[in-house]
């Protein structure tokens, strides 16, 4: 009841006083509640994609066990004579594949069930950070059913995963070099930064040691892999890696494109270091390889070298997932609200599920057909021959970057210089 005897809603108590000195009283509690739910919110969705990682980890995990120790673990599994002239032979390769497609039809799902998400508080964000008991049960049942699909079904899926993981080093790629942009843009800012001195120093310090790195990278390169005049497509692939190197810098430091040293520098150490990962992968029986007395001997060093390469799968699908903002056709600067998600879901699980497919690629070294050497990973002339092309491809679209914005800018020019001469 209020002083004249009416009856007061309680509902209406925060509304009916605002404009006095008592609302801020009322308002502040639901909106420190509300931040709360929004902060609680955010701290589990950031901590579910590292459960996420962790699950792709065990897969990889689990796909090398199949391929190195399949025909030990699960003798009694009915494989064909589809992978080489001995049916334990099939362990490895079809093993690998069966893994890798449990691991994308679970991603898969996830993509499918949480794609167009843009709040925290919608009930699919909740699925996406949360009900781990139900899809451990959706994840076991995601790996158990590709091991009763026939072999030839098995053989397609492998046709699709290569296509896939050629995706997923495009979308990588992509990645690589908008962070190299963002680097490039915090290093050396525009005239109105007050630290303009120092950040430029810094940068021209970091673009020298990334040209020194490069042309370190390739003067060892020349050393181990092609120390003989019969090396001659190793000679080719360092070779042409500095020819783009220098071209790459060529054109930063043009007058009109004008993008400074340290993003090329830093695309100069990224192409070199694919080139040594395209020549490391050729096969150790090859002449011109490093590796080549190693052998089939499994030492130290080979397992070190295969326990860093399978983090690195982990490593770059993860960053590559989280970085949904790269691949924004329209990036306005929009105010972010405290209920938006941090990073995108339904892109987060898609990578995650052509990461399935990449993955199997580097175990099988992308050959459905021959046996890989235990305690490797993506070894073969398929695999140098991948990443080379990747290498030039990258090359290709970092140029084309670097070019595309003094094009635009003088196509926009003659427009408005043909629009004045017909006024």
């Amino acid at each position: 009841m209020d002083g004249h005897g009416r009856s007061v809603d309680p509902a209406t108590i925060g509304t009916s006083t605002r404009g006095n000195g008592g609302s801020h009283g009322e308002e502040l509690p639901g909106l420190g509640q509300k931040d709360i739910k929004c902060s609680a919110r955010k701290k589990k969705s950031l901590r579910a994609r590292y459960a996420y990682g962790v699950v792709f980890l065990l897969t990889n995990i689990i796909a090398w066990l199949f391929r190195d120790y399949g025909e030990r673990i699960l003798p009694m599994l009915p494989y064909s004579r589809a992978c080489g002239a001995e049916e334990r032979e099939c362990y490895h390769t079809m093993g690998v594949l069966r893994v890798s497609l449990g691991c994308f039809i679970f991603f898969f799902i996830m993509f499918l069930t949480t794609c167009n998400i843009s709040k925290l508080y919608q009930v699919r964000a909740a699925w996406h950070s949360g009900w781990w008991g139900l899809k451990s049960v959706m994840l076991l049942i995601s790996f158990v059913i590709p091991f009763f699909i026939p072999t030839d079904y098995i053989q397609i899926y492998g046709e699709f995963a290569r296509v896939g993981a050629g995706i997923f080093l495009i979308l990588q790629l992509i990645s690589v070099i908008e962070f190299i942009t963002w680097w490039n843009n915090y290093w050396m800012p525009d005239d109105n930064n007050n630290n303009k001195s120092s950040n430029c120093s810094i940068g021209l310090f970091m673009s020298t040691v990334f040209y020194i790195a490069s042309a370190c990278g390739i003067a060892v390169m020349y050393v181990l892999y092609a120390s003989k005049m019969s090396c001659t497509l190793n000679i080719f692939f360092i070779t042409w890696t500095g020819v783009l190197l220098i071209v790459m810098m060529a054109i930063s430091l043009h007058s009109r494109v004008n993008r400074g040293l340290l993003s090329s520098g830093i695309m100069a150490s990224y192409i070199v270091f694919l080139c040594w990962s395209a020549i490391r992968s050729e096969p150790a029986t090859e002449k011109c390889s490093h590796d080549r007395e190693s052998g089939h001997h499994i030492g130290w060093s080979t397992i070190v070298g295969f326990v860093i390469a399978l983090f690195a799968i982990v490593i770059a699908t993860f960053s590559t997932g989280i970085d949904s903002q790269s691949f924004q056709f329209r990036k306005d600067e929009v105010e972010r609200e405290e209920d938006d998600l941090p990073y995108g879901y339904g892109f987060f699980h898609l990578v995650f599920s052509l990461g399935a497919m990449y993955f199997a690629m580097l175990f099988i070294s992308w050959n459905l057909g021959s046996l890989t050497r235990k305690w490797s990973i993506d070894v073969g002339w398929a695999s140098t021959w991948v990443k080379i092309v990747n290498e030039w491809f990258a090359a290709t679209i970092y140029m084309w970057k670097l070019i595309f914005p003094t094009l635009r800018e003088t196509k926009v020019m003659n427009h408005e210089e043909e629009t004045t001469e017909q006024v």
